[in-house]
């Protein structure tokens, strides 16, 4: 057996949330301010997956304000609480970096049923 994979399959999360690129999810991310810690939650459509076991990261954007955000959170992080998928979407690419031109319902992903 590969000697990283040995070392690594201990840190996996085993409670990690199945969700692909395309579902609306929100993310519970632990957020340090001096002293204090707290949960801040972001919401967004995922539109990117990369690498895989510990390394795997997730990119997830939305638009606050006019502005579109993308933040990119490492799956297996301490820092993620949770993921909490709110909507499956129905997509047919593996990124979605063609939404960061659209604007309005055109930026919108069409729900899987």
């Amino acid at each position: 057996m590969d000697l990283i994979k040995h070392l690594t399959d201990g840190q996996l999360k085993e409670n990690a949330v199945n969700f692909n690129v395309g579902d609306t999810v929100k993310v519970h991310a632990r957020i340090k301010e001096g002293s204090r810690e707290r949960i801040q939650v972001f919401e967004g459509t995922v539109i990117a997956k990369k690498h895989g076991g510990i390394q795997e990261t997730v990119t997830v954007r939305r638009v606050s304000y006019g502005v579109g955000v993308e933040k990119t959170f490492p799956v297996h992080s301490p820092n993620v609480e949770k993921f909490e998928v709110m909507r499956k979407g129905k997509v047919r690419r593996a990124k979605l970096y063609y939404l960061r031109d659209r604007v309005g319902k055109a930026a919108k992903v069409k729900e899987d049923i």
